[in-house]
């Protein structure tokens, strides 16, 4: 019985009290006793002090703050239009929540969005389009120094980690991958018996608090890596350096929320703040890096490795990639994580104004790599807000090779957006620990709307793609995508951005790119 039940039931046994001893009718008493909550409601009201809404208009005032705590789901439900919610639209999650459950995603009587808007993008149809694949390509990843290359899908889960999801969002969500053929990135909370139990191929992510593979004092362990990286589902391994909605910034794991179990998985202490630290103690100077991921692929027995950012300075992504070139090695892939990627929690500022966005970062990887020579033996996954086949294709265009989807599969498994993440309260069990909450997601509905929408999706972006008069993400091209500029102007990718040649810093670096790549320096982070 909670509290509140106690403190009635204590109240109404009472009013009966007091109605035998003065000789008045119980049911009177019962209906003055509205009154006398509401009486004793203003009484507080007036004499608090901390509210001042509330000591000015005592009782009435209380609507305010329940009009504000219900805003969310009256903007989301009643007022927002289908194209312009945030982060995700209703059209958006529409097309999710249909595919995931199998059913038509086809809308009637055309677009409602403003095609003459400036930034509308739209993809180039072909007079000859094709025919659609039977079976969608795979993306061999695994450059000269991997040993075991793994063939990633176009579409897969990208990170969140046990502790942020339930056990059974990260159930389904392993197990819709082992039944569609695509990967899950583990997140950097550590590699449970939840992402291993369902059989799925995992990208096991280790951040900056090495969680799943750190020693006591918090240092990288090696040894426990190796064995944990050995496992048979791990098919490659991805060290985070940063975050699209909070780069630069560690995390913070209140202890009531480091149960035995989390515990476990994250080798931290139980009921103790865990804190991820910003910075990595593995490495500090771009060489560093390109040599621990070199390490890693070799702890991880000749598994692709490779690494996640938000892309910021490009001087700084130069750097890493001069270290590339002298020290003869280089990541199997990088996956772009853009600023308008999500979160559990982070703050305003961060989520709103710091990191590069997924455009402008995939731009700079690619034409980076390109740039030096390296984008032949290296993968580029994109991930960040790719919900639709037309998002998938879009990121390809602009350089990358695959696509990662977070937000989308937590449609998949009943997210509502309700955008209750961080505060333990999710309502449809998906990111929440409360047992309670966590057992309204049925594991087994949900397993086969992950596959059902991954699938769908990928058969969106062929189809698109066969319009386009091509069959393989290889053969897509920047001019194939166009932005609306003005009303009366719009121009392609080929003509908006500068693409470089292979090889091109190397030998001549364009103007635009001149000083940078000058002061890129592979011993030091320089801004």
């Amino acid at each position: 019985m909670t509290r509140v039940g106690i403190v009635l039931g204590i109240l109404v046994a009472a009013l009966a009290a007091l109605a035998a001893a003065i000789g008045i009718s119980l049911s009177w008493l019962c209906a003055a006793l509205p009154l006398l909550l509401l009486g004793l409601l203003g009484a507080w009201d007036l004499l608090q002090r901390r509210h001042s809404v509330l000591r000015n208009y005592p009782v009435l005032g209380h609507a305010r703050y329940l009009m504000e705590r219900i805003r969310p789901e009256l903007q989301q439900y009643f007022i927002e239009r289908n194209y312009d919610g945030r982060p995700f639209d209703r059209d958006v999650r529409s097309i999710v929540y249909e595919r995931a459950k199998g059913t038509a995603a086809e809308e009637p009587y055309g677009t409602e969005r403003d095609v003459y808007a400036p930034g509308y993008e739209f993809l180039v149809p072909s007079m000859a389009p094709c025919e659609v694949p039977k079976a969608p390509p795979r993306i061999r990843v695994g450059g000269p120094d991997c040993t075991r290359p793994y063939d990633m899908a176009m579409l897969n889960v990208s990170a969140m980690s046990f502790g942020s999801l339930s056990a059974n969002a990260v159930l389904a969500l392993n197990g819709g991958a082992a039944a569609g053929g695509f990967a899950q990135d583990t997140g950097e909370g550590g590699l449970s018996e939840y992402h291993l139990r369902p059989g799925g191929d995992l990208v096991w992510e280790i951040g900056t608090g090495y969680f799943g593979c750190r020693t006591e004092d918090g240092d990288f362990d090696p040894a426990e890596f190796a064995d944990k990286a050995a496992h048979d589902h791990v098919k490659c391994v991805s060290l985070k350096l940063s975050q699209g909605a909070k780069p630069g910034i560690g995390g913070v794991l209140p202890g009531p929320k480091v149960n035995a179990e989390i515990a476990r998985v994250r080798d931290v202490p139980e009921g103790r703040t865990v804190v991820s630290p910003p910075y990595h103690r593995v490495f500090s100077t771009p060489r560093e890096l390109v040599r621990f991921i070199a390490r890693m692929r070799e702890l991880a027995d000749g598994k692709p490795t490779g690494f996640k950012l938000c892309v910021g300075s490009r001087r700084q992504f130069l750097a890493v990639c001069k270290a590339m070139l002298e020290e003869g090695t280089a990541p199997d892939f990088i996956v772009v994580d853009g600023a308008e990627g999500g979160t559990g929690a982070a703050p305003l500022e961060f989520a709103d104004h710091v990191g590069t966005p997924l455009t402008e970062g995939l731009l700079t990887v690619h034409n980076a790599l390109v740039g030096t020579g390296l984008r032949d033996r290296i993968r580029v996954g994109a991930s960040g807000k790719i919900a639709t086949g037309t998002d998938l294709v879009k990121r390809m265009v602009q350089g990358a090779d695959y696509g990662n989807a977070a937000r989308a599969m937590m449609f998949a498994v009943g997210c509502i957006q309700a955008q209750r993440c961080h505060t333990n309260t999710c309502p449809t069990g998906v990111t929440t620990q409360d047992p309670r909450r966590a057992r309204a997601l049925d594991v087994g509905d949900k397993t086969p709307r992950v596959q059902r929408f991954q699938e769908a999706t990928v058969a969106g972006a062929l189809q698109i793609m066969a319009a386009m008069g091509v069959t393989d993400p290889a053969e897509l091209r920047p001019h194939m995508l166009r932005r609306r500029i003005d009303p009366y102007t719009e121009r392609s990718y080929a003509d908006l951005y500068e693409w470089l040649r292979p090889g091109q810093l190397l030998a001549e670096p364009p103007h635009s790119w001149a000083a940078d790549w000058k002061a890129a320096d592979p011993d030091r982070f320089t801004v």
